[in-house]
This record gives structure tokens, sequence and C-alpha cells, in this order.
């Protein structure tokens, strides 16, 4: 098997290469909007979704054409979700990916309307006819609704509307970890569970093993979205702007609740090696198909930016 490093490249390359592909050329009416969507998208980002996506293929034997896909519809998804999130009229940040945010380098209404067209644009990729074969056309159905879901009032949408509600609250623990799964987990479970729905049947034999398969990973998709968040905010407060590529320390700047502000910054990594622990131990099912999820999550937990 590829060592771990050789494999993340491979993978980021091939999306970036397939979102370049995909993405209206500059030359295409409106081109400011084109422009803006391109900005957004291309050259930036550790493409971690991308990556579950494949991982959770690998777990699968999925086949590389409705993963890269799903990859691609995912991180479509997640660069609208960025622009929307930096609105003035949202967390009003002007950093991102470390040059200026989109509303910065265009203007509020374009942003607005990139957002907008990445998401249309995602469906589109992940409902391209033919995307998975013939004998697994319900599963590419699934997939669809999978991140439909991740993206509405139960996932990230909703999850923004209850961190924008919590601005300057004190909220319990239970209550900081269902903002965040639906914030930032949704769509973590969405790429997860849209890699495996690629290939085959995670049980190899009747619907109630397979229904057992994906509950299992679901909770390890559970684990690493909270992780990745608790991560997040141990970041925002130890490292600089330059290195995270966003504002550092916004957070507690706006009074905004995160792990460090509920647990303190070591109990905070004390809860992420927890939470690391708990998604690995979720995949020893799995066997050694789950190597590149446990690979994945050792880096979602030991990122520094």
């Amino acid at each position: 098997m590829t060592d771990f490093s050789a494999w993340m490249i491979s993978v980021q390359q091939d999306v970036e290469k397939h979102l370049d592909t995909i993405l209206p050329g500059r030359e295409a009416i409106p081109h400011n909007l084109h422009e803006a969507m391109r900005y957004s998208v291309l050259g930036g980002g550790k493409r971690v979704r991308a990556l579950l996506v494949f991982a959770a293929g690998e777990l699968a034997e999925a086949a590389p054409p409705p993963l890269l896909a799903s990859a691609v519809a995912v991180e479509l998804i997640h660069a609208y979700s960025l622009i929307h999130d930096d609105l003035p009229c949202m967390d009003d940040d002007a950093l991102r990916r470390g040059r200026p945010s989109c509303h910065v380098a265009f203007d509020e209404a374009t942003a607005l309307l990139a957002g907008d067209a990445l998401q249309s644009l995602a469906f589109e990729c992940l409902a391209k006819p033919g995307l998975f074969d013939s004998s697994r056309s319900a599963r590419q159905l699934q997939a669809v609704r999978a991140l439909a879901h991740a993206s509405g009032s139960l996932g990230m949408a909703g999850g923004q509307a209850v961190d924008l509600a919590a601005v300057g609250k004190t909220l319990t623990r239970p209550e900081l970890e269902l903002m965040h799964a639906m914030k930032t987990g949704a769509l973590i479970r969405a790429a997860i569970r849209l890699g495996a729905l690629c290939g085959k049947s995670l049980s190899g034999e009747d619907n109630l093993k397979e229904t057992g398969a994906f509950n299992r990973l679901d909770h390890f998709a559970n684990r690493v979205g909270l992780l990745f968040q608790v991560v997040d905010d141990i970041l925002d407060c130890t490292e600089k702007s330059a290195t995270l590529g966003k504002t550092a320390g916004k957070d507690n700047a706006t009074a905004k609740p995160t792990y460090v502000s509920l647990l303190g910054l070591d109990e905070a990594r004390r809860y992420a090696d927890e939470l690391r622990q708990e998604a690995r131990l979720a995949l020893t099912r799995f066997d050694k198909g789950g190597q590149r999820l446990t690979e994945l999550t050792d880096f979602i937990c030991d990122r520094r930016f």
C-alpha cells in the first residue's frame, strides 16, 4: 500500500485537477461570478473532506469515477459554506486560506452568488447520469440525499444559525457538541458516507449487516467530526493568522463559545486525544480496510494548520 503522504498528495492533486475542469472558465459569462467561484475553490485548502471520501471509498473498494465526483461535490459544498460564513452578516472575516475572503476580493453580492452557484454545481456533479453503475443507481440517490441533508437546516445551515445565536453566551458541553455536530461534523459525516456508498457492500451480505457496518462508520465519522472542531478551536488560540490562513483568535474576540473557552486549553487537548482514540476504536471491525481512515484521524488530530 502507498505510504500515507504519497497517497494524500495524489488524491489532493486529482481533486484539484477535477475541480479546475468542472468549474466554469473565466471567459464564460458572467466573468466576475466565475472568477469568484474559481478564486474561492482552487489553490488552497488541505482537501480533508475529499480525502475522507477517498479513504472511505478505499474501505468499500470503490471505483475512481464516483469517488472523484463525490469528493469534488463535497469540496464545492465546503467552499460555498466558507464564502457565506465569511460574509459581514455572518462571521465577518476578511481572511480565508491566507488571502482576502471572497467578499473582500470581489464584493458581497458576488460572493453570495458564488456560494449559491457552487452549491448548485456540487449537486450537478453528484447527480450526473451514469456516474454510478446501473446496479448501484439507488446508492447515487442516497448520496445526493446525504449531501443535501448535511447542507441544510439540520446540518451546516442549522449549525451556523445556532453558532450565530450563541455569541456571547455560555453553552453546556452537550449544546456545544450539538452545534458543531451540525456546523462542522455534518459535512464530514456526509463525506465518509458518500465514499462508502461509492463502493461495494461493507458487509458483503444482507441489508441488516450492511446497516450495522454503516452505523459503525457513522459513529467513527461523528467522533472525527468533533475531533476536527476541537483541534480547530485549539489552533485558533495557539497559532498565528499567517499559519492558519484565517484570522487567529477571532472566536475569542467575538465571544463565541469554543471547546477551549468551555474546557480550558489542556482539557481541550485531552478531549481531542480521547476523540482520536474513540474514532480509531470504531474502525477496528474493518481491519486493514480502515487504514486510510485511521491515518486521516491521526492527521486531523496532529495538524498544525
